[in-house]
C-alpha cells in the first residue's frame, strides 16, 4: 500500500504546475495573474475541473504575515503506476509558506549575471508554463555556484536567448524595450505579464550576438520585483534606463 501523496502524480511525474507568490501587508500581489496562468497550465495539460473559488480562498486562508512567500503547487491529482492520466483522481493542490529573501542589495546595486552552458529543452506546447519538472533549472543553480555569478543568462537548445534561471529578462537598445518571446521554451512569469501591459516592450526571438549591442538589462519575478543587471558576460551596462523604466510602472 502507497503510503499518502506516494501516487501523486506531480511526486511520479512533475505532472502539474506551480507559482510563487509575494505577500506584502498582508494581500498576495498580482494574484489575478497567478490564478490566471494556473488555470491556463490546468487547461493546456488538460487537468480534470479545479475548484478555484476553494482554491482561493486556501491560498487566502495560508496568509499568516503581513510579509511573507506562499508557493502553492498544483497536481493533477493521485493515480495508479504509469504515465497515462486516464482515471485519474481530482486535481490536488498543496500550500506553502517562508520568509521573503532579502533582494535590498541586489535591487540598489544590480547584480552580475553571464551566459550559461546549459540550454533549455524545446517544447513549444510546455513553453511559458511553470509546471514542476525543474531539473533544468537544478542543474543551472549548480552551474551558477560553480561559476561564482550572481545569476546565469540561459538560451534554448536553439540558441535563442529566454531568461535568467528563475526570472525572466528584458533588454534595452537604442531606446526601445525587448523581452524574449517565450514560444519555445521558458516561463511566462506575472511579473512579466505585468510590466507587459503597463509599458512599450517588443516580443523578440533574439540570439547571443543581438544582445552583445544592448545598453542595459534587467530581470524580474514577482518576489524580486525588477533588478538591473550591472555587467552582462563582463561588460558593463548601464544601469539608468531600468532606473528610468521603473518609475513608469507599477510593480
Amino acid at each position: 500500500m502507497l503510503a499518502p501523496g506516494i501516487a501523486d502524480r506531480s511526486f511520479n511525474y512533475g505532472d502539474g504546475v506551480f507559482t510563487t507568490m509575494l505577500v506584502r501587508d498582508g494581500q498576495v500581489q498580482l494574484w489575478p495573474l497567478h490564478l490566471s496562468r494556473l488555470q491556463l497550465g490546468a487547461q493546456r495539460l488538460g487537468f480534470g475541473p479545479v475548484d478555484w473559488e476553494k482554491l482561493q480562498q486556501d491560498v487566502f486562508a495560508t496568509i499568516s504575515s503581513a510579509h511573507q512567500v506562499i508557493k502553492l503547487l498544483l497536481s493533477r491529482g493521485e493515480g495508479g503506476r504509469g504515465y497515462s492520466p486516464a482515471g485519474i483522481s481530482q486535481p490536488h493542490w498543496y500550500i506553502s509558506q517562508s520568509v521573503v529573501p532579502d533582494y535590498a542589495a541586489a535591487l540598489e546595486q544590480g547584480i552580475s549575471i553571464e551566459t550559461a552552458e546549459l540550454t533549455l529543452s524545446v517544447q513549444p506546447l510546455l513553453a511559458g508554463l511553470k509546471h514542476n519538472n525543474r531539473l533544468e533549472q537544478v542543474l543551472l543553480k549548480q552551474e551558477q555556484a560553480r561559476r561564482g555569478v550572481d545569476d546565469l543568462l540561459v538560451l534554448d537548445q536553439l540558441g535563442f536567448v529566454t531568461e535568467a534561471i528563475s526570472a525572466n529578462v528584458f533588454f534595452y537598445r537604442a531606446g526601445h524595450w525587448y523581452t524574449p518571446e517565450l514560444t519555445r521554451a521558458g516561463v511566462a512569469g506575472v511579473m512579466r505579464e505585468q510590466l507587459l501591459s503597463q509599458a512599450a516592450v517588443a516580443l523578440v526571438n533574439w540570439q547571443q550576438h543581438d544582445i552583445k549591442q544592448v545598453e542595459a538589462m534587467f530581470i524580474c519575478n514577482a518576489l524580486m520585483g525588477i533588478v538591473p543587471i550591472r555587467q552582462l558576460d563582463r561588460r558593463t551596462l548601464d544601469i539608468t534606463p531600468v532606473q528610468q523604466f521603473i518609475r513608469q510602472v507599477v510593480c
